[in-house]
């Protein structure tokens, strides 16, 4: 009876899990399904399923590799701005969370305090200062001016953090007592160790810089310069939609996410329920 009542509860789980699936995945599919339909269509139905399904077809993503040049732009801006965001963030927010788990200095919890502190502070907040800093920096309308405020995240921080407090002191220790140096040690022993953690925060840092928008439409002025998400918004005026670039085009932004995920997905999960029960 127990076994029963254990494979029916079983059950129950499962076709939930699937139904929470789908409604998951219906916006995404119906993003998919619009972008094979002409915009005339999608200008009279709108978003919806209520359409002539026969006029479905590839033309959209034909026009976007064929002859939206400026698109292409915004996405390799988008590209090395992610990318170069996660390998600088990653690095050294990993060596300052690690610092403040393993050592002991003077101002370490009054450090830390900062941190959180800064966790806390919209950034909404930050911007006008920030963008006195880029300005006065000369950094406006570059890489740079998008990505310097980014290299070490407060989130990434406290993340690290709470993972390093989990690390064996012990291995520190023995690498000491055969001579290795602090850099040494935390390059060939403990950041390996910090793998899945790693892991976890360039997923969430990537789709962070990926989809961010305020930032590097406050700092970004030409229209070579834009990120993705800027260059999309741009195709929506008062003088006119252009929806067969706007809908393909979300759903290749999508591409870049999906692989990061499938890059990184085993250490996903690994990292994050490690570093929340470390303490």
């Amino acid at each position: 009876m127990k076994k029963e009542t254990n494979s029916t509860a079983k059950w129950i789980m499962n076709i939930g899990m699937v139904l929470v699936c789908l409604i998951v995945l219906f916006p995404m599919i119906m993003l998919l399904i619009s972008s094979l339909r002409p915009s005339s269509e999608l200008m009279r139905t709108g978003i919806s399923l209520a359409f002539d399904w026969s006029l479905l077809n590839i033309d959209n993503y034909n026009y976007i590799f064929t002859q939206a040049g400026s698109y292409w732009t915004w996405y390799v801006n988008s590209l090395i701005i992610s990318a170069v965001t996660i390998v600088l963030s990653l690095f050294f927010s990993a060596m300052v969370g690690y610092a403040l788990a393993v050592y002991n200095f003077k101002g370490r919890n009054l450090f830390f305090t900062f941190v959180v502190f800064i966790l806390m502070v919209p950034f909404e907040i930050l911007m006008l200062p920030l963008f006195q800093m880029m300005i006065t920096a000369q950094l406006v309308d570059s890489y740079i001016g998008v990505i310097l405020p980014m290299i070490v995240a407060p989130i990434a921080v406290f993340f690290f953090r709470q993972y390093a407090l989990g690390l064996p002191v012990q291995l520190m220790d023995a690498a000491r007592i055969d001579g290795a140096t602090e850099y040494g040690i935390y390059f060939k022993i403990m950041l390996p160790l910090m793998g899945p953690s790693l892991g976890a925060m360039a997923i969430l840092q990537g789709l962070g810089s990926w989809n961010n928008f305020l930032w590097p439409l406050i700092v970004l002025r030409s229209n070579d310069m834009f990120t993705l998400p800027i260059g999309l918004a741009t195709l929506l005026t008062p003088y006119g939609n252009n929806y067969d670039v706007l809908i393909a085009g979300s759903v290749m932004t999508i591409v870049p996410i999906i692989i990061l995920f499938i890059f990184f997905q085993r250490y996903f999960v690994a990292g994050l329920t490690t570093g929340g029960v470390k303490g």
